[in-house]
């Protein structure tokens, strides 16, 4: 860049430290407080140990404690009793009740019977239960088996079997002819059902203004002559002061 350009010895240059004018918002000092750390401190400063000093607490009158009385025995921890178990002797207690226990000579096995020893099936003979008079089921006669002689024997090719009917109107010279429909009796099928369906426009009727007591202004309310558009307001950037221009040697 030229010499000649600058008046006096001043030549732009980095500032040692940040300045008001390099910040577009209020810079640090808003900084919002960290979410770590102790109130009131700076985190990216060294904290030194602070103490603080405190009211003498205030010494009860009345003890409401048990006191000594209810001592906990030796030996005991906050997991129970402490030390190799012991074991207490304690007599044998009675029966409540005297047993009766039968001997040798109550057992019979002889009158066991089918618990016992083998045995061939019982059958028991009742009466009819009540779900076979509300049967539906047929009975043996209503069964009937495929006949075994004829064309339609089961089980075996049957020869072929030609019926003689009568000869038929249609399509025989004594047919009426005059009865064929003609071009009329068949309906013409609308042509949006097999090429592209044209568009369909629906007229609706007129639709009714709201039923409120409101003023509605017509055309003759307005006035466009009278009204006057005044020079509008813009918003722009405001440029720094601190900022030098851009300035650019011409090549010769």
């Amino acid at each position: 860049m030229s010499a000649d350009v600058w008046v006096g010895p001043w030549r732009p240059h980095r500032p040692r430290g940040p300045i008001a004018a390099l910040y577009s918002s209020p810079g640090p000092k808003y900084g919002l407080p960290t979410n770590v750390g102790y109130q009131l401190h700076d985190p990216s400063r060294f904290r030194a140990p602070a103490y603080s000093f405190g009211l003498r607490r205030f010494q009860q009158e009345d003890d409401c404690s048990p006191g000594p009385a209810y001592m906990l025995p030796a030996k005991t921890t906050m997991k129970g009793k402490d030390g190799t178990p012991a074991y207490s002797i304690h007599g044998r207690p009675r029966d409540l009740q005297s047993f009766r226990t039968p001997g040798p000579g109550r057992y019979y096995p002889e009158k066991a019977g089918k618990w016992a020893f083998p045995t061939a099936p019982i059958y028991s003979l009742a009466s009819r239960t009540k779900e076979f008079s509300n049967d539906q089921t047929p009975g043996p006669a209503a069964y009937g088996l495929p006949p075994m002689m004829g064309p339609k024997v089961i089980g075996k090719s049957s020869a072929p079997n030609y019926s003689i009917l009568g000869r038929s109107l249609i399509g025989s010279f004594c047919e009426d002819l005059c009865k064929t429909p003609g071009p009329c009796n068949y309906r013409a099928v609308d042509s949006n059902v097999y090429k592209t369906r044209a568009p369909q426009f629906s007229m609706l009727a007129r639709n009714m203004l709201p039923g409120d007591n409101t003023q509605k202004p017509g055309p003759g309310t307005y006035s466009p002559e009278k009204y006057s558009q005044h020079r509008g307001q813009t918003f722009g950037i405001r440029h720094s002061d601190y900022l030098a221009p851009l300035i650019v040697d011409v090549a010769d």
